[in-house]
Formats: structure tokens, sequence, C-alpha cells
């Protein structure tokens, strides 16, 4: 399904906690901001915010040039108010470092719940191994922006 079928994803969208989701957010218009390491660091910082605040649990993340992809277990929030707050958090601070205003965020995002029983750590290595997928580099330990609850 594409990015751009936002709004009928949501109509049927239920959260349900402890359940594992994989999320993907892309940045407006595709632009490489996080081709900017700060502004990477920035956005992992919010990610990170939203696991201090027990919003969720973070399994797996990368960070690529134009979007983010998220495995996570919801803990105290729904998917919908985790990734408004999110994405609300990291305009700001991005923003702010880019000395830009307006929409960073194309609006709504993609989830996927897993099945209880598919394999976790595997849709984990396949979210992390997306930068040698896209070329970006020859071994994943090249790429500075993942990470994995496993390692």
């Amino acid at each position: 399904m594409s990015m751009h079928h936002g709004k009928h994803l949501r109509r049927g969208r239920y959260s349900e906690l402890g359940r594992i989701y994989l999320v993907t957010t892309v940045v407006a218009g595709r632009q490489p901001v996080f081709d900017d390491c700060v502004c990477a660091r920035l956005f992992i910082g919010e990610m990170r915010r939203c696991v201090d605040e027990t919003l969720a649990a973070s399994l797996a993340w990368v960070v690529m040039p134009d979007h983010v992809h998220w495995l996570l277990a919801l803990e105290r929030s729904d998917l919908g108010s985790l990734m408004k707050r999110l994405k609300a958090r990291s305009s700001l601070v991005i923003n702010r470092e880019r000395g830009t205003r307006g929409q960073l965020w194309q609006a709504g995002f993609h989830d996927r719940a897993l099945r209880r029983e598919e394999d976790v750590r595997a849709v984990a290595r396949y979210v992390v191994a997306n930068p040698l997928r896209a070329g970006l580099v020859g071994r994943l330990g090249d790429y500075p922006h993942w990470d994995a609850c496993w390692l």
C-alpha cells in the first residue's frame, strides 16, 4: 500500500498495548533531511524521549536519508498519538537546527502489526539492513543511524 493512502489506513487502525508494530514515516517531498548527521541525531533523540516516557519500547530502528522505520512495542500510548508526538517534537528541533519552518513530515504513516508467530528478530534484521539494500553502505557497521535491542 502506498504512503499517499494514509487517510484510508487510519480509518481502520487499532492500537493494542503490548503489540509489536513496524512503523514507517516519510519526510515531506522525500527530502534527504537525515543525510545531515545532526538532524538524524536530533530525530533519534526524540525517539529515545518517547521510549524514556514509556510510550513505547524500541526494538529496532533505522533512520534513512528521507524516511524512518521503527519496530516498536506499544506501552502507554496508541500508535496515532505516539507518531503525532514524535513527528511534532522532531519537526520543532530539526526545523530549529536547519533554520526552516513548516512541515517536515508527510501526513500520516504506514504501520504493520506483527503477527504473534512472526519472528521479531528477523523483522528487526530486515529493518536495520535497509541501508545495505539501498546501496548506501557496503557493511551495516558503516551506517551510523540504526539500532536494535539485541545488539
